[in-house]
C-alpha cells in the first residue's frame, strides 16, 4: 500500500519542528525531525573535538556513529550510540556543528537512506531543509515555511531561554543569519524551496494560527 509523505522545509526558527509535530498528531502520521539527526552527528563531532568543517576528519568518524529514533509516549527521542541525546542536541553551540556537518557530502549520503526508510514504512510528516528537493522529491505534499530573520530569531531566543540557556538575542540573530547563508549557499542540497512547494510565511503568526493554516492546506490536498 502506498504511503503518504509530507515534506516541510524551511530555515531555522520558521516553526517547522513544532508545527510538523502537531500536524503529525492531528493526521495520525509519524513525525520525523531530520534536523535532529544532523544535530546528533554534530554532537558526536563536538565531543570528539574535531572541527565541524573538517570534512576529511568528520567522515572518518561516521562509522562510529549509530543513530536510532524512537517514539516514546508519542514523542520522538533520538539516541546516539545508545544514549538519549534529545536535549543535548538542542544546545545553542550544536547549531553551528549541525550546519557545518550537513554541508559535508559524506554526512548527507550517510543519513539519506535512514531518512528515506521512514517514508517507506509509514505515513510521515518529515521536516528539514532539503526534504522536498533531495530526500523525498516525490513527496505527496511539499511545504516551505519561512519568516523574517527577527521573527525567527525571537522564537529561537525564547526557546533557548525557556530551557535555561544563557543567550543574547543579538548573538542568536547573528548566528541564525550565518547559518541561513551556509545552508542556502552550500554546494550539496542547499536550502531552497522545491519548485512545486507551497510557500507559507509564518511571520507574526501565533503557533495556533500557523498550525491551522497548514492543517487546512494539507486536508484539502489529501481529499
Amino acid at each position: 500500500m502506498k504511503r503518504t509523505a509530507i515534506a516541510i522545509d524551511g530555515p531555522s526558527g520558521a516553526g517547522k519542528s513544532t508545527i510538523s509535530k502537531l500536524l503529525a498528531k492531528e493526521f495520525g502520521f509519524t513525525y520525523v525531525d531530520t534536523g535532529a539527526i544532523y544535530r546528533t552527528v554534530g554532537v558526536y563531532v563536538y565531543r570528539k573535538g574535531v572541527p565541524s568543517n573538517d570534512a576529511v576528519e568528520v567522515e572518518k568518524l561516521l562509522p562510529e556513529i549509530d543513530i536510532q529514533i524512537k517514539h516514546i509516549g508519542g514523542e520522538q527521542r533520538i539516541f546516539l550510540n545508545g544514549e538519549d541525546v534529545s536535549e543535548k542536541i538542542r544546545e545553542h553551540i550544536i547549531s553551528k556543528y549541525a550546519s557545518d556537518v550537513s554541508a559535508i557530502p559524506a554526512v548527507r549520503a550517510f543519513l539519506l537512506d535512514m531518512q528515506r526508510e521512514f517514508a517507506r514504512r509509514d505515513n510521515i510528516i518529515m521536516d528539514g531543509r532539503d526534504i522536498g528537493t533531495v530526500v523525498l522529491p516525490d513527496a505527496d505534499i511539499k511545504i516551505f515555511l519561512t519568516a523574517t530573520d527577527e521573527d525567527r530569531a525571537g522564537r529561537r531566543y525564547d526557546e533557548l531561554k525557556a530551557k535555561g540557556q544563557n543567550v543574547e538575542f543579538e548573538k542568536v540573530l547573528s548566528d541564525m543569519r550565518i547559518r541561513d547563508a551556509q545552508d542556502s549557499e552550500r554546494a550539496v542540497a542547499p536550502l531552497v524551496p522545491a519548485h512545486d512547494a507551497i510557500q507559507v510565511d509564518t511571520t507574526g503568526n501565533t503557533l495556533e494560527k500557523s498550525v491551522l493554516i497548514l492543517k487546512n492546506l494539507i486536508a484539502e490536498r489529501l481529499k
